[in-house]
């Protein structure tokens, strides 16, 4: 096939030549006062590190972690506890590498032995990372044989690790690694030519920051769902009133032309019903049911109410693809979450292919533990829009097939 993604299989290692593979992961997991929260992104790079790893491979993994300044090292920043983890849950030793953009880096990977992993300290303690500087990208992959990336979540971003390293290897010798792969299998191509019925649900705060996917899924779904704070915008919109509710009244033109175009292709659009409120934004708010579309002036809309809940449930129920992005209230606030668990809850029963596409949705499907209850799970939030938006990432790019 012309441009399928290069994965694991793909590359041809040498009888007993023990490569050494440079391995770009996603490990940018939350860390306070020193320790992990939250492993998953830890353990999903496990399937990967373990096949290089039954191949004799040296590896050199790297990841990002955090925003730090890009101007040297910031203990908050760094990936040791990253690294102590890793060889907790792989049972060898991990080494924790500062120095190695270094000329002595070398000399470091040619004795490392066989089935050993070195990690490279935190890329984005070097501005040229994010900056995808190639003298960078040079110093990074100078050591290696191969380059593997299974860093999902950056695929969107062009930084050195991601575009420049690679290309500094022939294509023969890139691939992607198992996350990536399952990612692309289920972002990708779920949507080539999905059996109908096909349910996109939208939440989250701004319509601004799904513009493209809006318009994307106005082309391939037959039904969509909107929630969480961008429904008041659509709301609005049509007349409504939404109380003192988030309202983007500048991206109405644009509302109107989603409306217009899914009335041409018949593609169905739910907004909410009713709504559980509060008279401000804050977690001791006392929460209002309101019963009907129109929300009273003084109170802003906080969650979807019961009504739509079902509504909303009884769509996603009877699809056969469905994919979801953005809560549908400010779950992380436990008096407005339940309809946020109730789309959650109906992923989980739905017997189509159910796909989470990460970022608060994933968070929430990870609150409500039905994680395991659905096909996919996506790992990347920006890249995971971006690739359902139809957009070649970067990251990914460079390991297609020519």
């Amino acid at each position: 096939m012309a441009n399928r993604i290069r994965t694991l299989e793909d590359l041809k290692f040498e009888e007993n030549s023990n490569p050494v593979v440079f391995l770009r992961l996603d490990l940018n997991v939350p860390i306070k006062h020193g320790k992990i929260s939250d492993d998953t992104r830890i353990q999903a790079a496990l399937p990967t590190i373990k096949w290089l790893l039954e191949k004799n491979a040296k590896i050199i993994a790297c990841s990002h972690l955090g925003r730090p300044k890009g101007i040297g090292f910031e203990e908050e920043f760094s990936l040791s506890p990253v690294g102590s983890r890793l060889a907790e849950l792989l049972n060898i030793d991990v080494i924790l590498a500062h120095d190695y953009t270094e000329d002595g880096f070398s000399k470091i990977v040619y004795d490392l032995k066989p089935k050993q992993i070195i990690l490279l300290e935190n890329l984005r303690f070097h501005k040229e990372e994010q900056a995808g500087n190639e003298s960078f990208a040079n110093k990074l992959a100078r050591s290696a044989d191969y380059y593997v990336n299974d860093a999902f979540g950056t695929c969107h971003r062009a930084d050195a690790s991601m575009v420049a390293v690679p290309e500094c290897f022939p294509l023969e010798k890139r691939a992607a690694g198992f996350l990536i792969e399952k990612e692309m299998k289920f972002l990708e191509d779920a949507f080539r030519a999905p059996k109908a019925p096909v349910t996109a649900v939208f939440g989250g705060s701004k319509v601004s920051d799904k513009i493209d996917i809006l318009r994307k899924f106005t082309t391939i779904a037959n039904n969509m769902i909107i929630g969480g704070a961008m429904a008041y915008t659509f709301l609005k919109c049509k007349g409504k009133n939404v109380g003192n509710s988030r309202v983007e009244s500048d991206k109405f033109a644009l509302v109107e032309e989603i409306f217009k175009a899914a009335e041409k292709r018949n593609v169905k659009i739910y907004l909410p019903e009713d709504h559980l409120c509060g008279a401000e934004f804050s977690e001791n708010v006392t929460p209002v049911p309101v019963g009907a579309v129109d929300i009273p002036d003084g109170l802003m809309g906080l969650d979807i109410g019961p009504r739509t809940s079902e509504l909303f449930a009884s769509v996603i129920e009877k699809s056969n693809v469905v994919v979801w992005n953005g809560p549908m209230g400010v779950f992380e606030f436990d008096s407005f979450a339940k309809g946020t668990k109730a789309v959650a809850q109906a992923m989980a029963e739905c017997e189509g292919t159910t796909i989470v596409g990460g970022g608060d949705s994933a968070a929430a499907i990870v609150k409500f533990k039905m994680q395991d209850k659905v096909t996919h799970v996506s790992t990347g939030g920006g890249a995971s829009m971006e690739l359902l938006e139809g957009k070649e990432l970067p990251g990914i790019r460079v390991l297609r097939t020519k």
